[in-house]
């Protein structure tokens, strides 16, 4: 979804849903931590007591109580390889234009994989998992994000077509143009200000 919505509508579009999703995450955690505080009443702690369970706020703390530099390392971890990904997506399509949207898929993908899965194991576990194994995990989380985003690619011109067949395949360019910063010769030559635009008006 990152690379459609970069591919029409540009990076900022990007950075601001991923500063929503930033913030709605961590509200959703803000809301976990004051279920947890807010003294539980005795029905609550009862009530899964026939499936074996003789404290279920207990249980449901160990669930949504876990470790802060687990949730941290998660927050700055999306919210860079966020920015990473928009960037390196973003310059490889004022190289590329609208062709090669696979290598853009792909190759911003790629490179923000190897950031995200680091910057949570060295934040979140880097007390606990020794270097080696901090590396391990790493090289496993880059090589399951490679698979899934090949995996995926065809996902992406499956919903690039569809958009297109919405919305007209002028537009659609249109739209790809307008989110690298640049306009398409129409709309240039009907912008205001313009030379063209205004002998328009004037005729």
């Amino acid at each position: 979804m990152t690379d459609i919505v970069n591919e029409y509508y540009g990076p900022k579009a990007v950075r601001r849903i991923s500063i929503t999703a930033v913030i709605l995450i961590a509200y959703a955690f803000l809301m976990y931590y004051l279920a947890i505080a807010i003294p539980a009443s005795d029905v609550w702690l009862a009530s899964s007591q026939r499936q074996g369970v003789d404290n279920i706020q207990q249980s449901f703390n160990a669930i949504f109580g876990q470790s802060n530099m687990i949730i941290v390392g998660s927050l700055v971890a999306f919210l860079v390889s966020q920015v990473v990904d928009v960037s390196v997506f973003h310059q490889i399509k004022k190289r590329t234009g609208n062709k090669h949207l696979w290598l853009r898929a792909t190759g911003s993908t790629w490179s923000p994989s190897s950031v995200d899965s680091y910057i949570v194991l060295f934040i979140a576990f880097s007390r606990i998992f020794s270097w080696q194994q901090i590396l391990a995990f790493g090289m496993m989380n880059y090589f399951y994000k490679f698979t899934v985003a090949i995996v995926l690619t065809p996902l992406i011109y499956l919903v690039e077509r569809q958009i297109e067949k919405y919305v007209g395949h002028d537009t659609a360019k249109a739209m790809k143009l307008a989110a690298m910063g640049e306009q398409t010769t129409e709309h240039r030559r009907h912008a205001p200000g313009s030379a063209s635009g205004t002998l328009t008006s004037i005729t």
